[in-house]
């Protein structure tokens, strides 16, 4: 986003981006202390399996010998009497020692995997819904300046006036304005204006995107913005693939334009501007949170209020949705995580509800998914 170093829009992103920067290089840290931890402790689980397999080697041994001995004792009769009763206790000891190292081998087990769970799950996962939070927050935080813009855009003279007072003169004109306006926000890939009916009568890039002309009517974006009670209030269309971006993945935040300007003045038509979601998603989902050897295992999404995919670390189907059946209670928290099976491996799952930002929040949510070394 190289726009004017001083619009609304950049003065926003730079200043949420800027407060992040030290915490995820922290965040960075601290989860490559953790997989550090979690190899020493797994390290001290081999180390300790090889003991537990020496001892019982030992043991195997000791038994054998415990054999033989009761086997020459049989042999020497009353003489080795008193030398068998040895090797009997040579056995009982050997069994007592069996039972001893497979007790000891379960527990060092079970209390690794919980050591393992702890630290790779409950640390890590803390770590990771703090990375999600961060996420959702800045996108919070730049698409609320969507709702800003449009809204502040909408009461432009050249836009009030060319659906005010029609002529391709006004047209022209506004068409040249939305460019410039273009010009210094980059974060948009068109900014299109529609009549009451949803006819597209001027766009700010007319060269790049051949929109003038096009029905909007049945679109959401302009449905909702003609809905809006006032002048005050935007509407917004998700994620989708749009043809006024030649089919790039975009989200429209839309206001009405009333006559003369006014928020309570009858409705003229409506305002849209495609904003540039690509671009934002891939920013947010590649950020330098976690390292590049994590990246490698770690899944990145952003989903709507109803768990669709809208953007994510890895190419998708379109129609993906993420399974949601199997992490229990986290959902219902606002941040959280849970490790679980995911195609029968362990895998740490964290995700973040969208906080909001001023009067604004997509009610959207980040996951990372995380396998455990």
């Amino acid at each position: 986003m190289q726009a004017s170093s001083n619009s609304p829009s950049n003065v926003a992103t730079k200043a949420s981006t800027k407060g992040s920067n030290a915490k995820r290089t922290a965040q960075s840290r601290d989860l490559s202390s953790t997989d550090r931890v979690v190899h020493v402790v797994e390290q001290l689980a081999e180390t300790m399996n090889i003991a537990i397999n020496e001892i019982r080697e030992i043991n195997e041994n000791a038994k054998l010998l415990s054999l033989n001995a009761r086997i020459e004792a049989a042999r020497a009769g009353s003489s080795g009497a008193a030398f068998g009763v040895v090797a009997q206790e040579m056995q009982s000891l050997s069994n007592n020692t069996a039972v001893v190292a497979d007790d000891m081998a379960n527990k060092t087990r079970n209390s690794i995997n919980e050591l393992v769970e702890i630290i790779g799950g409950s640390v890590r996962g803390e770590r990771l819904a703090d990375i999600a939070l961060n996420s959702i927050d800045l996108i919070d935080r730049n698409l609320y300046e969507r709702t800003c813009d449009v809204r502040w855009w909408a009461t432009d003279s050249s836009v009030v006036d060319a659906l005010q007072n029609p002529s391709q003169e006004a047209f022209d004109f506004v068409s040249k304005r939305l460019g410039v306006i273009l010009n210094a926000y980059t974060v948009y890939h068109d900014l299109v204006l529609c009549n009451s009916k949803g006819k597209i009568v001027a766009n700010g890039r007319p060269l790049q995107f051949n929109s003038v002309g096009r029905d909007e009517a049945k679109s959401p974006w302009f449905a909702k913005a003609i809905a809006t009670r006032s002048g005050d209030e935007f509407a917004f269309q998700s994620a989708h693939y749009s043809p006024l971006a030649k089919d790039q993945s975009v989200l429209i935040y839309s206001s009405s334009v009333r006559r003369n300007g006014g928020a309570s003045e009858p409705v003229l038509g409506a305002l849209g501007v495609v904003f540039n979601w690509e671009a934002l998603s891939t920013a947010v989902l590649t950020n330098a949170s976690i390292d590049a050897a994590e990246a490698k295992r770690t899944l990145r999404f952003i989903t709507d209020r109803d768990f669709q995919v809208l953007a994510s670390s890895k190419p998708m189907p379109v129609d993906f949705r993420l399974p949601v059946e199997h992490l229990g209670s986290i959902l219902s928290e606002s941040k959280g995580h849970c490790v679980v099976k995911i195609d029968g491996k362990d895998a740490c799952v964290a995700h973040a509800l969208s906080p909001g930002f001023e009067s604004y929040a997509t009610g959207w949510r980040s996951f990372l998914i995380q396998e455990l070394s």
